[in-house]
This record gives structure tokens, sequence and C-alpha cells, in this order.
């Protein structure tokens, strides 16, 4: 396992100002920040190399892709069959996120569906997978708070 990159007060505050201004270019960040722009642009080349940025993919709400329901699968898993069934689980597309976990389930997974019909067939498609045995499935009703690391890149701006 790689380590991952570190992010600084000043990659913190490139990232904070990019979330204000998405578009904005490199020579626009260097003058906000009053920064060199090769300094902003080997930044932003070192936060991409070191895997600290995610695809832009992320940013899309699923609900956008008519995917309107979202539920949360515990997954066990027979020993021995772990890593074939994770593989099988990753080619369904409806499964956006997946937790190897500690306690009653080995997976815990972020599954997205049009409707309780469209969750009904990517449940089977989860139970069809050889090595899983059993799920439990918890459909989220609103979204309290979602993903948010702006107040922890604040703070790692704020304290080099």
């Amino acid at each position: 396992m790689t380590t991952m990159y570190r992010i600084d007060s000043l990659d913190a505050r490139i990232l904070l100002a990019l979330d204000r201004d998405p578009s904005a270019t490199i020579v626009a960040l260097a003058q906000t920040l009053g920064v060199a722009r090769n300094t902003v642009h080997a930044r932003l080349r070192r936060l991409d190399d070191g895997e600290v940025l995610g695809p832009h993919s992320r940013r899309v709400d699923p609900r956008a892709l008519g995917y309107d329901l979202t539920a949360f699968v515990e997954l066990s898993i027979r020993q021995g069959n772990s890593e074939e069934a994770r593989a099988a689980l990753r080619r369904i597309p409806e499964i956006i996120e997946m937790f190897s976990t500690t306690g009653d389930s080995d997976l815990r997974l972020r599954v997205v569906a049009r409707d309780t019909t469209d969750l009904h067939r990517i449940t089977n498609l989860m139970l069809e997978t050889p090595g899983v045995l059993r799920t439990s499935t918890s459909i989220s009703l609103l979204e309290e708070m979602p993903l948010r690391l702006t107040s922890l890149l604040q703070r790692t701006a704020e304290h080099p």
C-alpha cells in the first residue's frame, strides 16, 4: 500500500478556491492566492498524481441520472470467496461505494436504484453473486448531510 500525499495549507487553500470557482484558471488561482502560477500548477499536478483528487464524476448527484433511491446494504461473504465476490460486486454499476467492515457483516455498500423494484433487482444480483451468503438492506429516507470536507480543508488552510 502506497502512502497518500498529504495536503498542506497551500493545497487546502487551492482546493477551497476551486470549490468557490470550479472553472478558475491556474492564473486566476495564482492571483487569488497570491502565489506564482507555476506553484499552483505544480501543486495541482501533485494532488492529481498523488491520487488525492477523485474523478469529476464523483460530483454528479445520482438523482440527475434517474437514481432517486439510495440504500445501504450489508453483505456477509463466505470465507474463501471474498475476492471473487468483491470483483463480481464491483461489476454492478448501481453499487457506488463498497467498504470492508468489522462487525456482523463483511461489506457495507452504498447502492442507488431507480425505485424499490429496481432495488429488488439489484439485491437479487448481489445474492446471485458467488460467495454472498446474505444481505441486509436499509433504504435512505433523506440525506441529512452530504459528504463534506470543506471544514477540514479550512482547518488545514488555517493551521499549517
